[in-house]
């Protein structure tokens, strides 16, 4: 614990009180950003979420002439994370990448984080389910697997790809639900992600993984997986052959993870604008295109209003979901 002297508390807040005027004059001058900001990632370094981050910092170090530090915050199932996204000053020096997880951490009682708990400043990826089955599985497209589904016996089918109540579980969920089917018709089978679960898939212990396709693509390109279709309302430029739920049963159902990006709570206007701008055109960029379409993942975009739109429908729909399956503990 860190104690302050009465001295120290003057000092320290009249260091404060000058920061805050130095801020306010800078924004008279046009001066942001004149130090480097901290890009905040919830998620471990290597993975995608860590990529995706350290590939708009970059882009953002080019379009606001300033270093922008991607640091690695993770623990409590992306909590700690998003929770030192949302405390952070409201000075656009601390920005962080969001994902699907805060749509869904607060009906899982996990913390009271929510979507409105940020500044939304743009939406830049979203990776939609795909649902793959075995490479020998019966099934010659989705509708057959849909009917398939329907004349099971409920826990009879089984399917894998994350843990008890993650995005691919849910993704399950509501395309069972939107079926007519309930949430656990097919038996959900916890894994420790994408990976084990299409192993487990080619051994044929579970008939189903809707995760994403680059999630699915080693098993697929390895002749053990194929996927029937996307839960998108359109095709992956990525993956042009795997069609949509829609094509294919005449009924739309999307969802899936996606990331953006977001500071605390009260950014001002001028901040958000100009950031905005950034994302624009780091989201533009020839090398953000490269990044992504390297690793297969979705582009999507949509500006600080959309953004919070978009994060308001998928937070309402997971709940509903949760709800649905069992899976909520909070409102």
């Amino acid at each position: 614990m860190v104690h302050l002297t009465r001295r120290g508390f003057v000092a320290s807040a009249a260091a404060l009180a000058g920061g805050a005027a130095q801020t306010g004059s800078a924004w008279a001058q046009g001066a942001y950003p004149s130090r480097p900001i901290t890009l905040i990632c919830p998620w471990g370094a290597g993975g995608g979420t860590d990529a995706c981050a350290r590939i708009v910092a970059q882009g953002l170090e080019k379009e606001l002439g300033q270093p922008v530090n991607v640091v690695n915050r993770t623990g409590g199932s992306g909590v700690v994370g998003h929770a030192a996204i949302a405390a952070a000053p409201p000075d656009g020096y601390t920005l962080g990448i969001l994902t699907v997880e805060i749509s869904m951490m607060h009906w899982q009682g996990l913390t009271d984080l929510t979507p409105r708990s940020y500044t939304p400043l743009a939406l830049v990826n979203e990776d939609p389910p795909g649902i793959q089955v075995k490479a020998d599985a019966p099934y010659k497209n989705v509708k057959e697997l849909a009917d398939a589904i329907k004349a099971s016996p409920p826990g009879k089918m089984k399917a894998s790809g994350t843990g008890q109540g993650g995005i691919w579980h849910l993704a399950l969920v509501g395309w069972l639900r939107s079926l007519g089917l309930q949430p656990n018709h097919v038996t959900w089978v916890p894994s420790n992600g994408a990976a084990p679960g299409m192993q487990d898939l080619a051994a044929g212990g579970v008939d189903i993984v809707p995760c994403s396709v680059p999630e699915a693509r080693a098993m697929i390109e390895a002749g053990k997986a194929r996927s029937l279709a996307i839960m998108a309302e359109k095709r992956n430029p990525q993956f042009p052959n795997v069609p949509t739920i829609g094509e294919e049963l005449g009924t739309v159902y999307a969802t899936g993870a996606w990331r953006g990006i977001a500071g605390p709570r009260n950014l001002p206007p001028e901040i958000v604008a100009k950031l905005g701008d950034a994302l624009k055109k780091v989201y533009d960029g020839q090398a953000y295109r490269d990044f992504m379409n390297s690793r297969g993942f979705g582009m999507k975009w949509a500006d600080a209003a959309g953004f919070a739109k978009f994060m308001d429908e998928g937070n309402a729909k997971m709940g509903e979901d949760m709800k649905a399956a069992g899976l909520a503990k909070a409102a």
